[in-house]
């Protein structure tokens, strides 16, 4: 059987541009990766960050779910200890009214952001594990099946049982997903280091729920594919940017790509970004191809999530249909 491949998106504002376009953009793609085959399309919380236009997340997948017609739409993630669960539960049973079996909620523990600006979303900065647990906790039974009974209820929201995922770079979060018997997307785009233990944790310990019978796994890879491996690696430069201007604490807009990235970073940004970007797959079509294929061997996902952090809007869209017909020829591989 094929194996479902997804999109996350930061919705970037390139430079020279602005949030409006931004948004366009991330319905523009949305738009063409439903006629692309692909699974989901997420959108992630991040704040106070002026390069990603999705801090307002369950109102920009409403306005993606509205151009769409039949792919999934939901949040990679939303950042659980900034909210309180009632107010997630009516955001996302709202949006579950409005586009009925189209909407996931893929929930995190990270802040997302700064602890200045994580101050300033009323977060309890001694936010525990055990608070996440309760707060994902408190936010399912908001959801259930029979959250009409209860004295407090998300309206809409209650009884939608809106698809939980847990989000997570660590063991903890494998574990929680396991024990809460629901499914599991690691943030390898970004933090690869854990993946391999997570997923064996996760798989090893998983208690089978009604929301999720068996595990259920899905790896984040950051692809860029276009019709050469050089002209790949060129556009890759706009994310091997942004990661030296994280190390820099000069974050900013999304960069246009560079012809010697080497002559933009130090030796210790250099290693910081490759660590980093560990899970990324950057090419023509067959290396694409190749490196995909390698990534489900190793991994046995059940599901890919591609991001792709990509300076023109054309060449974003092009490396997105690249990658969808490569996860398609490997489907169709499969069946040989």
């Amino acid at each position: 059987m094929a194996t479902p491949y997804s999109i996350l998106d930061l919705s970037p504002i390139a430079e020279g541009s602005e949030a409006s376009t931004a948004l366009r953009n991330s319905l523009s793609l949305a738009q063409h990766a439903e006629s692309w085959g692909y699974q989901r399309y997420w959108m992630a919380e991040h704040h106070n960050m002026i390069g990603n236009a999705s801090s307002a997340t369950a109102v920009a997948l409403g306005f993606i779910a509205g151009g769409t017609r039949h792919i999934r739409v939901g949040s990679g993630g939303v950042m659980l200890p900034n909210h309180a669960p009632l107010v997630i539960a009516e955001q996302f049973g709202t949006l579950a009214a409005l586009y009925p079996n189209r909407i996931d909620l893929g929930i995190g523990r990270a802040p997302g952001t700064d602890q200045l600006t994580a101050r300033a979303l009323r977060r309890d900065l001694q936010e525990t594990g055990d608070g996440f647990v309760h707060d994902v906790l408190e936010l399912q039974g908001y959801l259930g099946a029979n959250a009409l009974e209860a004295p407090v209820k998300a309206i809409p929201g209650a009884g939608t049982e809106v698809p939980l995922w847990i989000l997570g770079s660590s063991l903890y979060g494998a574990q929680l997903a396991a024990h809460l018997g629901l499914p599991y997307a690691f943030a390898s785009h970004f933090a690869p280091a854990d993946l391999f233990d997570a997923l064996a944790v996760y798989r090893k310990t998983f208690k089978p729920s009604v929301h999720c019978p068996k595990p259920y796994a899905m790896v984040l890879v950051n692809v860029v594919a276009a019709p050469t491996d050089e002209e790949a690696a060129f556009l890759f430069t706009t994310v091997q940017q942004h990661f030296a201007r994280m190390r820099r604490n000069t974050r900013g807009k999304l960069p246009p790509p560079i012809a010697d990235i080497n002559a933009f970073w130090s030796e210790q940004e250099r290693y910081f970004a490759q660590q980093m970007l560990a899970c990324s797959v950057v090419g023509s079509a067959q290396t694409v191809s190749d490196g995909l294929a390698e990534l489900l061997e190793q991994t046995e996902a059940q599901e890919l999530m591609l991001a792709g952090q990509i300076f023109d809007h054309d060449a974003r869209l092009r490396s997105f249909e690249m990658a969808a017909y490569a996860m398609k020829s490997l489907g169709q591989s499969a069946l040989v």
